[in-house]
């Protein structure tokens, strides 16, 4: 699904993206998100448009830091979370050590769903505990292709795997004696997860997974609006932008916004009022998009995403209706760690830097901040890890046709704060007061020492953290 050129680069996810496809008589949506650390905001978005996350943690590493992070923002929103734990062909931990690590540090119960039979070049298969069947894994080439099944009698896998079937069994033994079996409830309620083990790289597991989309995540429910009312799924149609992509076709240089519909019967051709400006927008270029693949879409339901090319007006967690007003809860954004001052190196190409600039901005690859005496001409660029600049420059640079020089800063922690205390911090040492897109003003310090400092002497003073904060 990684579709952009750097992606296919760095061998690395940059930006999420949107898969749909049927399983099972059911239509799957599937927002595949980053899992690099820096790109984790672009994740924080995409929890916005959806009814269930899967959390996939690597079977060597387990729990990482972001990981905690972005499972506090599914609790929060009370999102049911199915593990998957990844690479079980490849050395690793023990399960029955990453169960313990996922409840004692996330308080999460988590439930195999299957068991491993070995691991890393001894791994052998998973057994279903469902129903007790032991699916063989079958080495493959890393490939799109689904990954080959053998269903094995139990009795002949005793004989043939060995003791590795034997360890397995005292495996489930002891899960069966700890009474981890799957409740529904306590899933919806984020209380359990439901977990799998398998390799994604070579697809098995994989089915699991997916049969686990369709028999255990709940299906859409009405939303709760901004005032914290629900909006009835046959209610008039409304839904919420979650991302929002441009030059995903470089020859005809579009925009296109991705939102999930949240109510009623999304018709292509339909006007829908957006909600921030008022404004009527026609949907006649409305597609279904899978990774870089577009199909025109006709309707769409609940849960489903419609891609709105050239909707410019449009920001991330922007609400849009039809009939019966809705505002949909804002999508915060994420405690940025890391700044640069963004300079153009050819006077000739500012117009094309600028425009660079918003776009990458609407888009949520950095936020973009401007002090008042210097505006456009040198903003700040706000981003949670390092790599977010790479994709800047190599962006503005290939896709805008506006060489930039990042110029490293000392601030390394922001605050948001209100108009009379920006009055107050501009006139001190170590501290820059800017102004985001959205019109939030932030504090940006260089010492956290001093931050500290400043909020036990002056507790008066409007200094607001944001969501995710630290590494």
């Amino acid at each position: 699904s990684d579709w952009m050129e750097l992606e296919q680069q760095r061998g690395i996810s940059i930006t999420s993206t949107v898969l749909q496809f049927p399983y099972r008589e059911k239509v799957l949506n599937l927002l595949d998100t980053p899992g690099h650390r820096d790109f984790s905001e672009d994740t924080y978005r995409v929890l916005a448009a959806t009814d269930a996350a899967i959390m996939v943690l690597d079977g060597s590493k387990g729990i990482e830091s972001q990981t905690r992070k972005l499972f506090e923002v599914c609790r929060d929103r009370e999102i049911p979370i199915v593990t998957f734990i990844n690479k079980w062909d490849r050395p690793g931990r023990d399960p029955l050590e990453l169960l313990d690590e996922i409840e004692e540090q996330l308080i999460l119960e988590p439930v195999p769903m299957n068991w491993p039979v070995g691991e890393a070049d001894r791994f052998r298969g998973l057994i279903d505990r469902t129903n007790g069947d032991f699916v063989r894994y079958t080495r493959t080439a890393r490939g799109a292709d689904e990954a080959p099944e053998e269903i094995v009698d139990p009795a002949r896998a005793e004989e043939e795997e060995g003791d590795l079937w034997l360890e397995a069994q005292e495996g489930i033994e002891l899960l069966d004696v700890m009474d981890r079996s799957f409740d529904r409830k306590r899933f919806e309620a984020g209380e359990l997860s439901p977990v799998f083990f398998g390799s994604a790289l070579t697809n098995f597991g994989v089915r699991m997974i997916l049969d686990a989309m369709v028999d255990l995540v709940p299906s859409p429910s009405p939303r709760i609006d901004r005032e914290g009312d629900p909006r009835a799924l046959d209610a008039p149609f409304s839904g919420i932008v979650f991302k929002v992509q441009a030059n995903m076709d470089k020859a005809h240089r579009d925009r296109v916004a991705f939102l999930r519909v949240c109510s009623g019967q999304f018709d292509r051709g339909m006007v829908v009022t957006h909600e921030p400006t008022g404004k009527p927008f026609a949907t006649k270029y409305a597609h279904s998009v899978s990774g870089q693949d577009r199909e025109t879409v006709e309707q769409a339901f609940p849960g489903d995403v419609v891609g709105l090319v050239n909707a410019n007006d449009f920001r991330v967690g922007d609400s849009v209706y039809v009939d019966d007003k809705v505002q949909w809860p804002l999508v915060p954004s994420f405690a940025p760690a890391h700044f640069r001052i963004a300079r153009t190196l050819d006077t000739s190409k500012a117009k094309q830097f600028r425009s660079g600039i918003g776009q990458l901005d609407e888009e949520g690859v950095v936020q973009v901040l401007r002090e008042p005496d210097i505006g456009d001409q040198a903003p700040i660029l706000a981003a949670v890890g390092p790599l977010q600049f790479e994709v800047v420059q190599h962006r503005l640079e290939n896709e805008f046709g506006a060489p930039v020089e990042l110029v490293p800063c000392a601030w390394s922690t922001a605050r948001i704060t209100d108009q009379e205390s920006a009055e107050a911090l501009r006139g001190m040492s170590g501290v820059t007061v800017a102004a985001r897109s959205d019109g939030e003003l932030l504090a940006l310090f260089e010492s956290p020492y001093w931050l500290q400092r400043l909020e036990m002497d002056q507790p008066e003073l409007t200094l607001t953290k944001l969501i995710a904060e630290g590494s």
